[in-house]
């Protein structure tokens, strides 16, 4: 296998370990649990994604690629229909949101390993359907193919979006789609449109859900004063909002990157983990960790993660087969956009939309499905002979 990809995930995975236990002090103490019950959670899941990293990326890939993908996007395509109707005994609920199938004392995430089983199903079927999308003379023609794809998208909007009150999941997903549709030879034109639509989706979204409206405009009061100061002051009156109250959580996130400073203030010296940032270990753990790191540490930080989704697309270069070249691809830009959308969330350029950072953010289904989507980047490179 690759091992620059494997030994590089292994390193994340590694520092995520010091990443949790530094930042999970306030929860520990806000929960009762011992000083490290953050960090044996995140150890175990740790364990299980480097034992899926070392197996799975060890097996043939002729063989194991192709049902091991269809069993990920069916198994979790059953799992996200099937928890809007059980019992609150069964799933786990957070801020009125059913995310997690309960399985005792564990709960599991189906959505996190449905956008890579979706991943999947797309590039296995725009492998079969790229020679006819590239002949297409039109536009209509090109919308009448990918009609099965918009209709399997709305599907996934009503059980992510709107079911599970998962808008972040569903961007992502989304974004995932339109990627492997233009990889497939969608004209510029189409490209365009999809967008726009996208846009247009999401803005009517929020305008549905009261909860998601109230944090944009939280977000907006947050960072309306440096944004309207450039602008006209016809324009700035017109866009201020007064009816809301500023996020804290962000601009707490904001000064606590600034506290970090450019070499930070050690591990384990963070000051905003202590109460200020809420689910520091999860959502908000850039910003968390940029206080105790500073921005050299971050840069350093996100230089593995560029190392990372450049060796997948360095894979995908010498991948012979069209569904391989986009799944590989694919996984490059969910831990991508994933990764920039929190980034974006806590430096308030956007407003936070709980995605969890892949591979560094406490949490056993994000880090177990995402390290299983690279073990199967890593059984494909596998294929590959030419190695830098």
């Amino acid at each position: 296998m690759d091992k620059p990809l494997y030994t590089s995930t292994i390193m994340l995975l590694l520092f995520s370990l010091v990443a949790v236990y530094s930042l999970s002090v306030f929860p520990t103490i806000y929960f009762g649990a011992s000083d490290f019950h953050f960090l044996k959670k995140q150890l175990t899941f740790v364990i299980i994604s480097i034992f899926i990293l070392t197996i799975v990326g060890s097996m043939n890939p002729y063989k194991v690629f192709k049902p091991l993908g269809f069993t990920i996007f069916i198994l979790s395509f059953i799992a996200i229909f099937v928890m809007l109707f059980l019992p609150d005994s069964l799933v786990r609920a957070v801020l009125g949101a059913k995310r997690w199938i309960k399985f005792g004392s564990i709960s599991i995430a189906p959505t996190e390993f449905f956008k890579y089983g979706f991943l999947f199903f797309i590039s296995w079927s725009f492998a079969r359907k790229q020679d006819e999308l590239k002949n297409s003379n039109s536009i209509l023609k090109e919308f009448a193919i990918l009609i099965p794809y918009f209709a399997l998208l709305m599907v996934v909007v009503a059980f992510i979006a709107i079911g599970q009150k998962d808008l972040g999941e569903t961007v992502v997903i989304t974004v995932t789609l339109l990627s492997i549709i233009l990889l497939a030879g969608g004209s510029k034109k189409l490209f365009t449109t999809l967008i726009v639509t996208f846009i247009s989706l999401v803005v009517i979204l929020i305008n549905i859900a009261p909860h998601r409206l109230n944090r944009l405009k939280g977000w907006w009061v947050g960072v309306q004063d440096g944004i309207l100061s450039i602008l006209p002051s016809s324009w700035a009156q017109s866009l201020r909002v007064t009816d809301t109250t500023t996020s804290l959580p962000i601009v707490n996130a904001i000064h606590s990157i600034q506290s970090g400073g450019l070499a930070g203030r050690g591990l384990g010296e963070g000051q905003y983990k202590l109460g200020f940032l809420s689910e520091v270990h999860t959502d908000y753990i850039f910003a968390g960790i940029a206080e105790e790191i500073g921005l050299i540490g971050i840069v350093i930080l996100l230089g593995l993660y560029g190392y990372i989704i450049y060796r997948m697309f360095y894979i995908a270069s010498y991948l012979v087969k069209p569904m391989e070249r986009y799944f590989v691809i694919g996984v490059a830009i969910i831990i991508f956009v994933s990764g920039v959308i929190n980034l974006f969330g806590v430096t308030g350029l956007i407003p936070i939309k709980g995605i969890a950072v892949p591979l560094l953010s406490y949490g056993g289904s994000q880090i177990i499905a995402t390290s299983l989507a690279i073990a199967m980047v890593l059984m494909l490179s596998r294929k590959v002979k030419v190695w830098v």
